[in-house]
């Protein structure tokens, strides 16, 4: 059973109502939104961490952009670093890469919601396919999901090519103790 066949079926067992769409093609989280005439604020997307050698998955809005400084804290955690595909393609193997969806728990995969997706009544995101997107009341997700939730993104601003986060790699302070 591919991915969105799953979660169409997980969430009809959990009684929860959802909107599927079928799309073009896309990839970015920004592109997905744009084509679905859906605000960025709105389009919850997935972003993998590795946090003391341990996958765990990010959702927050489209165009914000993760705060490893905040995901480490949020976690305790000595060190982390974004994820390789190489690292997480094969714990999603149901899913196109890059588009799974921000049920981590599916896949024993622990989560982190940002906060600001708290303030919409809905949320959208892929489900597990670059041509089709999935819209849930924001609080029958946190329901389901029950994520740890904190402020881990930062609203994106235009930067060179190629500079998609924050931080890179964050290990801890030699002076901060």
């Amino acid at each position: 059973m591919e991915c969105s066949e799953r979660l169409q079926s997980y969430l009809r067992e959990s009684n929860v109502p959802f909107q599927l769409v079928e799309h073009p093609v896309a990839y970015t989280a920004q592109e997905v939104a744009a084509s679905e005439h859906v605000p960025g604020r709105m389009f919850a997307k997935v972003v993998m961490v590795v946090a003391d050698g341990q996958l765990t998955m990010l959702v927050l809005p489209a165009m914000e952009r993760v705060r490893l400084s905040e995901v480490q804290k949020a976690l305790g955690a000595k060190e982390t670093r974004l994820a390789s595909e190489e690292e997480f393609g094969s714990r999603f193997p149901d899913c196109d890469v890059g588009a799974m969806p921000p049920f981590g728990y599916l896949y024993g995969v622990p989560m982190i919601v940002d906060e600001s997706l708290a303030r919409n009544e809905r949320i959208v995101f892929q489900p597990g396919t670059h041509t089709q997107t999935m819209s849930v009341r924001y609080a029958d997700y946190v329901r389901l999901v029950q994520p740890r939730i904190a402020e881990i993104g930062t609203v994106a601003e235009r930067e060179p090519a190629g500079s998609m986060f924050t931080e890179e790699r964050l290990r801890p302070s030699t002076s901060a103790r």
